[in-house]
C-alpha cells in the first residue's frame, strides 16, 4: 500500500493483480487500505471494477464489488450505480458463500436506505436470508431488515 501511496500510477499495477485467483484476495485488502487513505485512487477504476472484477467468479471478487461499491458510489455515475446494483443482487440472489451474502448486505442496506424500489427488491431476499443455517447470514439479514423498516 506504501508503494502506491507514495507512486500512485503503480495504482494500475494493484487492480491488474485481479486477473491472479491466487493473489486476488490480498489485491482486494490492499484497495481498502487505498482506498481508506486515497479515495480519489478508485474513482477512475469504477468501470472496469463492473466489468472486469464483476465478471470473475470468485467470492473474494465479489467481496472487492460489496465493500468497494457502498463508499464509491457517490462518486457513481447513474449507470455506474445501475450496473453496481444488478450485481450486488446477482450475487445476493444466487451466490452461498457467507462472506459475499454479508458483506452484500451491508453494501445494499446502505444503497437501498435511498432507493425504495430496490428496498422491495431487497425485501423478500432478506426474509429468505433470515432463515438461512449460518447465524451470521441469519443475523445480518434479520439487521437490515430492521434497518429498512420491514416488520
Amino acid at each position: 500500500m506504501d508503494t502506491i501511496l507514495a507512486s500512485p500510477a503503480r495504482f494500475e499495477e494493484l487492480f491488474a493483480c485481479c486477473a491472479d485467483e491466487v493473489v486476488r484476495l490480498r489485491m482486494s485488502n490492499a484497495m481498502k487500505r487505498v482506498e481508506t487513505a486515497r479515495h480519489d485512487l478508485l474513482v477512475p477504476y469504477i468501470d472496469r471494477f463492473l466489468t472486469e472484477i464483476g465478471a470473475l467468479d470468485q467470492a473474494s471478487a465479489q467481496w472487492t464489488l460489496a465493500d468497494h461499491f457502498g463508499v464509491p458510489a457517490p462518486d457513481m455515475t447513474g449507470d455506474q450505480m445501475a450496473q453496481a446494483v444488478a450485481i450486488l443482487k446477482r450475487n445476493l440472489a444466487g451466490d452461498d458463500d457467507c462472506i459475499v451474502l454479508n458483506r452484500t448486505m451491508d453494501t445494499r442496506a446502505i444503497c437501498a436506505n435511498s432507493d425504495t424500489d430496490l428496498a422491495e427488491w431487497l425485501g423478500p431476499h432478506l426474509k429468505r436470508l433470515e432463515e438461512d443455517r449460518r447465524k451470521s447470514v441469519s443475523k445480518r439479514a434479520s439487521k437490515a431488515r430492521q434497518t429498512l423498516g420491514f416488520s
